[in-house]
């Protein structure tokens, strides 16, 4: 499975949503994903893809992990995978 069918899979089970029905523009305010959701989804995707999200649960704005979409966590997902592989 691709790191972003995996990635929208575990987004659409926080929102509740069946993963077809994720797209990648929407915000994690569009899915109605909440901090709690968000932090469920981070240990989730560090699981799945056996990597070490930097992210701050206390002051997400200030973590590297881009969460401003879903897109954007999906690049952030492959980026740390490329890292993960390399290293």
């Amino acid at each position: 499975m691709e790191v972003r069918d995996r990635v929208i899979e575990i987004i659409a089970e926080q929102a509740l949503m069946e993963p077809g029905d994720v797209k990648p523009e929407m915000t994690l305010d569009d899915l109605g994903i909440d901090s709690l959701g968000l932090v469920e989804s981070i240990f989730a995707i560090e699981e799945a893809f056996d990597i070490n999200v930097p992210f701050n649960a206390n002051d997400p704005a200030d973590s590297e992990f881009d969460i401003s979409s879903v897109n954007s966590m999906i690049r952030a997902v492959e980026g740390l995978v490329r890292e993960q592989s390399h290293a």
